[in-house]
């Protein structure tokens, strides 16, 4: 009787088991999919890209697209000759401009509104206020170009006045500050993003300041310091690769954003303007307003080109943003 029963739990032990490894061998061939089809989705969307820009590529040369600051393709010709009409040096500065703006804004702020929330508020104010930023990552993009038309821009225009008059002797600044002022610009839209990359930004620094340990925060005020001392000492020190991870992850949806940009930037394509209260375009809006009408020789193709360096520039964006968030987490450590 013990041997049968002996046998028996082996018999069940082992059918056990079989059933664990079949769940363990399903869920690890599911997630080594899952992770396979984002590189082929991410593969397959350059090779896209890069098919539909090789025309045009082939035909001018990627250099000459980096060199050039002029877009016109009514001077686009059939023929072989001529110089490339399709330069896209003004798209890449105007979505580097505008999200460096962005970023300028948005880090400061989302890092206030973070340390309010998890350190500085009382605790009935928390959760409501961590609801409210929340929710600005839940309006539509066109709604913020609305209101950055009808609502931004005039708000701005006192400030734009204000800044073009003071700076207006000082060198560099009265380059960078240039006006008129006349709303539609470069410094528009990076305020726009810095209010819809705010939500990303803060959410992160909020989870990464919570994770701040207890003992050090209430050992930095046993020894009298202030809360803005304790705030100094205690966690943003441990925060820095989490602060720097956030600033990446905002920076990445400021690069790729379009409606709202295409609707506040001026979408200037002729040329670089210096100053941030000029009118541009970025490498999405330029996409956004010409796809549809893009009937030019090599026009589309070159739109196409436009869309491939985007696509580099958020690579290596992000790529950049992992490698300083890992140095920065072993200097930390």
């Amino acid at each position: 009787m013990s041997g049968t029963s002996a046998d028996r739990s082996r018999v069940l032990l082992h059918r056990g088991r079989s059933r664990w490894a079949y769940g363990d061998n399903l869920f690890r061939g599911a997630v080594t999919a899952a992770g396979v089809l984002v590189v082929v989705v991410l593969l397959a969307t350059a090779a896209f890209i890069a098919h539909e820009a090789w025309p045009a590529v082939s035909r001018y040369g990627l250099g000459s697209y980096l060199t050039s600051d002029r877009w016109a393709p009514s001077e686009a010709t059939d023929g072989s000759d001529g110089p490339n009409p399709y330069g896209v040096l003004q798209f890449l500065y105007g979505t580097l401009l505008t999200s460096a703006i962005a970023m300028l804004i948005a880090v400061p702020v989302a890092i206030a509104v973070a340390l309010t929330i998890t350190d500085v508020a009382p605790a009935w104010l928390r959760r409501p206020l961590s609801t409210l930023v929340d929710l600005l990552a839940a309006i539509p993009s066109v709604v913020y170009g609305f209101w950055g038309v009808f609502a931004l821009i005039p708000a701005l225009r006192p400030f734009g006045t204000w800044a073009t008059t003071t700076f207006d002797g000082v060198p560099v600044l009265k380059t960078v500050f240039k006006g008129p002022f006349f709303g539609v610009s470069y410094f528009s839209a990076g305020v726009v993003l810095a209010i819809m990359v705010l939500p990303i930004v803060t959410a992160i620094c909020r989870e990464v300041f919570a994770t701040a340990p207890a003992a050090e925060k209430e050992s930095a005020l046993a020894l009298g310091a202030t809360r803005m001392e304790m705030l100094r000492m205690a966690v943003l020190p441990r925060s820095r690769s989490g602060i720097v991870g956030a600033s990446i992850l905002g920076l990445g949806r400021a690069i790729g954003e379009t409606i709202a940009v295409t609707m506040l930037i001026g979408n200037n394509v002729l040329s670089i303007t210096t100053s941030v209260f000029g009118q541009g375009a970025t490498m999405p809006s330029v996409i956004a307003n010409e796809f549809t009408e893009a009937n030019q020789p090599d026009h589309l193709s070159s739109l196409f080109v436009v869309a491939g360096l985007l696509l580099v520039v958020a690579l290596v964006v992000n790529t950049a943003g992992k490698i300083v968030v890992r140095r920065t987490g072993e200097n930390i450590a």
